[in-house]
This record gives C-alpha cells, structure tokens and sequence, in this order.
C-alpha cells in the first residue's frame, strides 16, 4: 500500500529523544528555545513561540491581537474546522467568504465586501501548502487596519517571490505527525511583533512571567522538550523533504494528462504540497474512485468532505457565523458558498510525501489516469 501520509521519522530523531529522556529535563528547556529559534530562521522572523499544537497557535494569536467578543474575523469555509474553531473559542465571529476555483484559497476579491466595523483579522488558509494571495490580502488589510493572522499549518516552507509564509503576517503552524514536519504533536506562533510574541508566552505558561507570579489569567498549551527535540532534527530535513514533495508533485502533474484539474501554482509561489489534490470529474463517482485506488494498493484522502458551514457545529448553532457580506451574524441554513462547497464534493488528495518512490508516482499515474477512461 502507498499511504496518503507517513512520517518521515529515523534515528537522528530517536537519539534526540534519548538524550533529553537521559537529561531529566521533559518541559518548557533547552530544546523548546533551541526550536524555536531555528523555526524563525526557517521563516525569516524575529520571533517565534512553541505550544502545543496548530490550534494552540490559532487561539493564542487570536488572543495576542486583542480579539474577543463582538469581533469577526474574515476566513475560509474550506478548511479544516480548527481554523474557525479557534475564532469562535475566543468569542469572536468567523465571516466565511468563498474560495477560489483554481488554488483552493481564499479569494481575495471578495473579501473586501465581507468587512463591516466589526472586522478585526484576516485569517487565510495556505491550503494543502499552496500561499494564499498575501500580496492583495495586505493590501486590503492596510487600507482597513486590519490584522492578517495566517494559518500556515498546511505550508512550512511555503514562499512568495522568496518571502516565506508565516512572516506576512502573524504565521500558525502545526507539527501534527502528518504534517511536512512534524514534532509528534506541536504548533508555533511567528511574528515580528515582540509584543505579540510576549503575549502568546505568557498565556501559553498559565500567564507566567515569573514562576509563580502570573500577570493574568492563561492556559497550559506549552510545548515539551521531547517535541522539540524532535523538532530540531526535523527542521533541518524540511528543506529536503519540501524538495521531494515537489518533485513528486511535479511528476504527477506532468503525467495525469486526463483529471479535470491538478493543483494550480501562481508564478513565484512556492506550493509545498501537504497534499497533492486533485478533481473527481463527477462528484458521485468519488467514493467509487476511492475504493478501486485502495484495492489497487493506494492510499488516498478527502480534504475536507463538508464545508465548515455545514458543519453541525455552526449550521445547527445560531449566531455562529456570518457568509460573506451578509449584515449580521446568523445561521442561513438557504445561503451557500458555491466554488467551495462544489470543491469540498470533488476533491481527492494522492499521496506526495517524501517517502513515495518514482516508481509509487508511475503506479498513482497509471490507476488514476486509468480511472479516467
């Protein structure tokens, strides 16, 4: 079997493991500092700060910009439910605004019509590693005052004429095992704001400036020193599995001469394919497409199958949205948001990871071009 995902894990990270088990020291030390900095290396920032997972990440940047109550913060419906999640557990309201047809991203053109007094943040998705339009999403930003929180968990190493994603705004990652990187379970928070940084290390320690002198009230979302131990071995074998993912990729762009629709990359932007997605020329044919991949020995997955509108979270909870440019946030069970709820019904994602062989490419090419007759 070729599996959609596998964890690119070896004896470098298992010594690293080992010597941090044999120092004694399993919280918030040495290696969670030693990450952190090389993480913000990676991004080309000032700061950087570890905790505990991707939505840690989301909730702590959310909260270091001051956003709450009566807020609303402009993002994708296509996604997974934790980039709205973190908006609604902070108080605040996600307006979701419809994608585009080709990257799977955010479209920038609609979100200006989406802003209202309320409007605080900007949270596009770099979804499946793709960037998201930052150029026009700053743009709109600047001229609104309002703050880009990028939810980066699909996209380490993801760029933009050079400028790596996480550092146009403030940048969410997520190392969740089948992520490009991974520390087992982690996230990080990147900035070049020194007072948002201080804030997300405070509320990460239960508002801990000082041991046991807490400045206000915050959470336990530390990250420990066995995941950034693993982190450190990780973050320097990014680069190379980012390079085989490409190249993976770009085989099998190359050759699915017959899916309807491969990944789309603008010129100059690094696509890091957490995911190679493609289009199911008919959405009721997917699940069949599925079956006959896994009986012919590949793995595949369907990233996302719902719509976060649809979610029965938000559909079946009143006030916990708001689509596009409506006035008011409300539950319209009779709105939809077309291009992403038509991409959520086709999508389907083939292994690209570093560790699928030119050989496992070639066999991919042959069953889905095969599928496509």
């Amino acid at each position: 079997m070729i599996p959609i995902a596998r964890p690119q894990l070896g004896a470098e990270e298992e010594a690293a493991v080992l010597r941090v088990l044999s120092s004694g020291m399993l919280a918030q030390g040495t290696q969670v500092a030693l990450f952190e900095q090389r993480f913000a290396q990676i991004c080309q920032v000032r700061e950087a700060v570890a905790v505990s997972s991707g939505t840690s990440a989301l909730l702590l940047a959310l909260l270091a910009h001051e956003i709450g109550p009566g807020d609303e913060v402009i993002t994708t419906p296509f996604s997974f439910a934790a980039t709205a999640n973190a908006i609604r557990l902070v108080g605040a309201t996600p307006v979701f605004v419809d994608i585009e047809a080709d990257s799977y991203n955010l479209n920038p053109a609609l979100v200006e019509a989406a802003i209202t007094e309320r409007t605080k943040a900007i949270m596009p998705v770099h979804l499946y590693g793709n960037p998201c339009d930052l150029p026009r999403l700053q743009m709109i930003a600047l001229a609104y005052g309002l703050v880009i929180i990028e939810d980066a968990c699909q996209a380490h190493a993801a760029a933009i004429d050079g400028q790596p994603v996480g550092s146009f705004g403030t940048g969410c990652f997520s190392f969740y095992p089948t992520k490009n990187m991974t520390t087992g379970e982690g996230g990080i928070v990147t900035t070049n704001d020194t007072e948002v940084a201080e804030r997300v290390r405070l509320w990460r320690n239960h508002g801990q400036k000082e041991r046991y002198r807490h400045l206000s009230i915050g959470y336990n979302l530390r990250m420990t020193e066995l995941q950034a131990a693993i982190g450190v071995v990780q973050a320097e074998k990014l680069e190379q599995f980012t390079e085989q993912r490409i190249a993976n990729a770009t085989a099998l762009t190359r050759h699915l001469h017959d899916v309807v629709l491969t990944p789309m990359v603008h010129p100059g932007y690094r696509h890091v394919y957490h995911q190679y997605t493609i289009r199911v020329p008919k959405y009721d044919q997917r699940d069949r497409w599925v079956e006959q991949l896994r009986a012919r020995g590949i793995g595949t997955a369907i990233h996302y199958p719902c719509v976060i509108h649809q979610q029965p979270a938000y559909r079946e909870v009143e006030g916990s949205y708001r689509i596009g440019d409506m006035a008011e946030a409300q539950q319209v069970r009779d709105m939809h948001l077309p291009v992403a709820e038509e991409a959520a019904c086709q999508v389907l994602s083939l292994p690209v990871h570093p560790g699928v062989t030119r050989d496992d490419v070639m066999t991919i090419v042959r069953e889905v071009q095969a599928l496509c007759r």
